[in-house]
């Protein structure tokens, strides 16, 4: 009886080990299939959330050139997108949309604190704050049928590092424009369906 109850505790032990053994190449394989994450909300919203960050990437390309006139221009026109955006659609409790409708308010301030700045490294500093407050939005919302890549540059502002968006795995650094054009990384993606 003793004898039985040892070779079943041997057998149990020798189950567990190989189901253990046998999970992290599970694992690994899960981790490189790249799942799409769910865009729950209206169509309406996603198709000006999809204008909306064509007008910030038209942004992020005058930083690219360097261009101070036509930067001021795009941050006009993302601010005029950004407070359009028809946040009363999103079918969320109140308290994520007030959330919501706290970034929104935040990243058109910004905005016009970009337009007003005198030269590049203060628009590219707006730009930041952007950036980081639209992918909080893009985070919260989803973009349906999108793919949006977050980048990073760990050399802009005396190397505290600055990150932004782009609709392209390819890296043109709007912190640097053409001194250091593909300096930087994709350091994380959300590709919605």
């Amino acid at each position: 009886m003793m004898n039985s109850n040892y070779v079943l505790a041997a057998v149990a032990s020798l189950l567990l080990c190989s189901c253990h053994q046998a999970a992290p190449k599970e694992e690994a394989q899960q981790s490189s299939v790249v799942t799409a994450l769910q865009a729950p909300y209206s169509e309406i919203f996603y198709d000006s959330l999809q204008v909306t960050m064509q007008a910030y990437y038209h942004l992020s390309a005058t930083l690219v050139e360097s261009d101070s006139l036509q930067a001021n221009a795009a941050a006009v026109v993302l601010q005029a997108h950004v407070d359009s955006l028809p946040v009363q659609l999103l079918q969320m409790d109140s308290s994520h949309l007030a959330n919501i409708a706290g970034i929104t308010g935040s990243i058109s301030a910004e905005l016009k604190g970009l337009a007003g700045e005198a030269g590049l490294e203060g628009k590219r500093a707006s730009f930041q704050m952007v950036s980081d407050m639209l992918f909080d939005l893009v985070k919260n919302t989803g973009l349906k049928g999108h793919t949006i890549y977050h980048q990073y540059c760990p050399m802009a502002f005396d190397d505290k590092g600055a990150y932004w968006l782009s609709d392209k795995s390819d890296i043109q650094n709007p912190y640097y424009g053409h001194k250091m054009l593909n300096c930087g990384e994709t350091r994380d993606s959300l590709i919605y369906k």
